[in-house]
Formats: C-alpha cells, structure tokens, sequence
C-alpha cells in the first residue's frame, strides 16, 4: 500500500507513468509520518514526515527521467475531487536530496517540443505542451544575464583539417565577451585568424577566407563587425568582437529551424576533425528560457570537453548554486527557493538529429513547491 501511495502521488504531480521495471529494485518508495485532514474549502490535505523512492524512472513523451534517490522531507499535498476522482492540486516541501537523476530526451527549441509531442500522442497532446498558454506568450522570453560577466578560454585542436593543417584554436573570453583580435589560429605555416564578418563567423587562412557559420540576417544583437583599412583595402584592422549575452539571446530567438542551422558544410566537416576543452567562470544573474527561469549565485564554474565536436560535447558543473527557479510543464507551475549541485550536461549529435542526457549529482534543494493546474480553451487557468 506504501508503494501504492507513493507512485499515485508521483503519477498525479508529473502526469507521468512509471517506466518498465526490469526488477524488483526498480521504483522502491517509502512514505512515514503520514497524516491527512480535510480543509475548510472542501480538499484534503495530506502530511508525510519523509518521502524516500529509489531506482524510480518516469516517462513523459518525449523525456524520460531517472531518479536513483530522492530523500524529501515535510512534505504536504493538497488533493481535490473532480466528479468523483481525487486530484492532485499543490505539493509544498520542507527540504529535498537527491543523487543519480538522470534526464535525457531530444535536444529541440521549445516550439518544436510541442511539434513532437502532437506528433507522438496526437491532438489531445496539443492543450499539454510545456507552459500551456502561459509558455505560449512567453516563446521569446530568453534571458542568459550570467554569460555578460564570464571570463575564461575555450581551446580547440583540429586534425589534419583540409585547410588549417592540424590547427590549434585559442579564444578567449574576458567580461563577457569574445575579441577575435585576440583569438589565435595556429598552424604550420602563416597563422589563420578568426573574426566575424556581415555575414558570419570566419576564418582568414592563408589560401582564402572560409566561414564557419553563416548568419541568416545580418541584424543580430551584440555583435561587431570586422573593420577595414583605409580605402576599403584587403587588410582588415578589426577582427570584430561577439558579446556573448545579448549575442546568444539574439541568436536563440532567431533559431527556430533548430540547433545546427548556419553551419557551413566545410565547418561541419572540420568539427568532426576538432576536440575541445575549456574553462569559463559564469557570472550571477538570471536565466530565463521558455518554461523555465532561475537565478544563479556565485562564480558558477563550467568545464568543456569534447573529443569531437562533430559528435558532441559534455559541459560539467562542479557545484552549481541555484535560487528561486520557476518552471511550466503541462499546466503545472513548480520551483524552489534554493538549490545546490553537481551537473553533466551531455549534448550528443546523431546526424540530423540531437539528445541530451542531463546528470545531477549530490543535489539539495530547499523550498519546494509545485502547483497543478489546468487551462481553459480560453487559456486561463482552471483549478
């Protein structure tokens, strides 16, 4: 009856289904302390001291999230009957920790999750997309404050590329900001240089420049452009610089036909030839894409790695430190007031197509709540 409870509580909050439990580890929950009174408004209000599930897997088309631990403590739900069926309306908790989570699923902009899930679950899916209405009015709100303060350096080495001839790539970041008159381009033979031009990203080699990324409109926030010399002369002497807050912004409000879109074909060929690392200090600040916004705090540290930028790439947090996040899934509103953890985000590339698997390690989370709600065809919310 314990794993009855339990599993109903987690079906009902996530709109989730417990996935295929290969054995009897799998999906282990147990609940103590637990007590339940009605409310003057008519719900019931349930109390469980702690909450503690193991090897738990949920799945909503198209993610899939494993749990391997979660210890929640003074937890406190609110269900309500609708013609006869209880419902979960609002859990609250004290104090959360967790180890092993694990979430992965297609690497899309948020409009195309809504696309997929149509695709997947039909029609019905359309009124269960990320943000509902809400998420809707807010498809242009990204915000990503703490890449306007970050310092550090991206390195990159090429490998027998066609026209760089095994190439070691430096590009500092410094407040912010990316200045191609600083970024190095080393080879055998005469240096290349990297800068950005109207129409994008390029590389001047010695047999010709080459763009990497092409930009589809020449109107993007935070960048500059190359300069020439006098006269309009070949020389260029002004490498051009990207401010990478309001660079990304701008690019990510743009990029609708989805991750990839503006590689050149050349560049495509050489990332598949180039292994990366890197250090970068993140600035505080607010992050805020569609459905989700957070607050970092502190000189969030990021490592990059890649033995093939072509085939992915894994971005590590030692220890990040999160407040007052807020985040839209079907209809439901949940955060928390403060968090800590370690991070792995792994991006993997798939030919056309690209996945994300998220690993979450020693997290604690204070604060926590999720409210439940349903929208009306005419988009207001609906309890």
């Amino acid at each position: 009856m314990t794993v009855s409870l339990a599993a109903s509580l987690i079906e009902l909050a996530l709109g989730s289904g417990f996935g295929a439990s290969g054995d009897a580890e799998r999906n282990r929950c147990t609940l103590e302390g637990v007590t339940w009174q009605a409310t003057p408004d008519g719900a019931v209000e349930l109390r469980v001291r702690r909450f503690e599930a193991t090897a738990l897997r949920l799945a909503s088309d198209p993610f899939v999230l494993e749990i391997g631990r979660i210890d929640v403590h003074e937890l406190v739900a609110q269900l309500r009957a609708e013609a006869g069926v209880p419902r979960l309306a609002s859990i609250q908790a004290g104090k959360a920790e967790f180890t092993g989570l694990k979430l992965h699923g297609p690497l899309v902009l948020p409009p195309q999750i809504q696309k997929i899930r149509e695709a997947s679950q039909g029609a019905d899916a359309a009124a269960a997309t990320p943000g509902g209405a809400a998420g809707h009015a807010a498809a242009d709100a990204w915000h990503l404050a703490p890449l306007g303060e970050a310092e550090g350096t991206i390195r990159g080495q090429i490998t027998d590329a066609h026209l760089l001839f095994d190439a070691d790539v430096t590009v500092p970041i410094r407040r912010g900001q990316i200045d191609f008159n600083d970024a190095t381009v080393e080879h055998v033979g005469p240096d290349s240089r990297m800068g950005v031009s109207r129409m994008g990203i390029y590389v001047d080699a010695p047999n010709g420049r080459s763009y990497l990324y092409q930009f589809a409109a020449a109107a993007l926030a935070g960048v500059v452009f190359e300069h020439r010399g006098a006269l309009l002369g070949p020389w260029v002497s002004e490498r051009g610089k990207l401010q990478l807050q309001a660079f990304a912004e701008s690019m990510l409000r743009q990029g609708r036909r989805g991750p990839g879109h503006g590689l050149t074909q050349q560049a495509g060929l050489l990332l598949g030839r180039t292994s990366l690392s890197g250090e970068v200090q993140l600035g505080e600040g607010l992050v805020a894409v569609p459905g989700l916004q957070v607050h970092l705090e502190g000189r969030n540290a990021i490592g990059l790695r890649s033995q093939s930028v072509g085939r992915g790439l894994t971005v590590e947090m030692a220890s990040l430190t999160a407040r007052d996040a807020v985040a839209v899934w079907q209809g439901a509103q949940m955060g928390f007031e403060q968090a800590t953890a370690r991070l792995e985000l792994e991006i993997l590339v798939e030919g056309p197509a690209m996945r994300f698997v998220l690993h979450v390690e020693n997290g604690t989370a204070a604060g926590l709540r999720m409210d439940l709600q349903r929208r009306r065809p005419d988009g207001n919310a609906d309890i």
